[in-house]
């Protein structure tokens, strides 16, 4: 029996127009009355996604969410922050010089905001700040406080540009860092111990929930680890072949209400 399942945002959740349709919000809803425990768990910073937690009634007692891809979990009742692996100043420093040295842009989020060394802010900075509803400032790295506590940072660029320079980068520095693609323009750098996987693993843990009754939904390969970690993993129809490949359950797209579709299968049993 599933008690637990875990929701990519992006191209999972919500369908090309960023909404999530009435059938998703239907089976969402029946699984939380159900007693379900339903968890967002995405790479966006925590002001973007404070709608859907409203939309989808999940910040009441015993609601968790799991952002900034997996590097925190907070309950979305209380506002008390269960974990937070963060990055910090040595290891921001770290990670500008290295995208100085392949030519990328780059920037990086605290709790509340989005920050930027680059003069010249790429427009994949400005689109995540606009998607997630996050300030974003230029924040020369002479500027960046000593205890400052970073949530992730990111490498951004065309992915005609970031692809390459992804093969530039040395074995060693993804040794520091767990680095994985969220969008073909995006490459996140966070905590090594920070996944998906393992903030649903410690949640689930936490609540007393088998790794057996853990569902997990997603489509990129910023959700391979919960994928893999879950009892029941389900892809989107919509997603890389990566996470098909190791999926349980092939769902529909996210343009079909592919969430719906898995929770009715799986939970409701509908």
């Amino acid at each position: 029996m599933i008690k637990l399942v875990a929701i990519d945002i992006d191209g999972t959740l919500l369908n090309d127009k960023h909404e999530i349709t009435p059938e998703v919000h239907a089976a969402i809803h029946k699984a939380k009355g159900l007693g379900v425990k339903v968890v967002l768990c995405t790479g966006r910073p925590i002001t973007g996604v404070q709608q859907y937690l409203s939309d989808l009634e999940l910040k009441r007692e015993g609601d968790y969410v799991i952002t900034f891809n997996g590097a925190m979990v907070q309950d979305t009742f209380t506002k008390e922050v269960i974990s937070h692996l963060t990055l910090d100043h040595a290891s921001i420093l770290d990670i500008y010089n290295m995208s100085q040295e392949v030519g990328l842009h780059m920037h990086f989020n605290d709790m509340k905001n989005l920050y930027t060394p680059n003069r010249d802010i790429g427009k994949y900075t400005v689109y995540e700040a606009q998607m997630t509803n996050t300030p974003l400032f230029y924040k020369p790295m002479d500027e960046v406080p000593e205890d400052v506590m970073v949530s992730k940072a990111m490498f951004i660029d065309e992915e005609e540009v970031l692809a390459p320079a992804i093969a530039k980068i040395p074995a060693s520095f993804g040794e520091k860092y767990n680095l994985v693609r969220s969008a073909p323009y995006f490459l996140e750098v966070l905590n090594p111990e920070a996944s998906k996987g393992n903030a649903v693993h410690s949640l689930a843990q936490k609540l007393g929930i088998k790794q057996s009754e853990v569902m997990c939904i997603g489509d990129q390969e910023n959700d391979t680890t919960m994928i893999e970690y879950a009892g029941v993993g389900v892809a989107m129809e919509n997603a890389i072949d990566k996470i098909k490949e190791m999926a349980d359950f092939i769902t529909l797209s996210n343009e079909e209400s592919g969430v719906a579709h898995a929770i009715n299968k799986y939970v409701l049993k509908g």
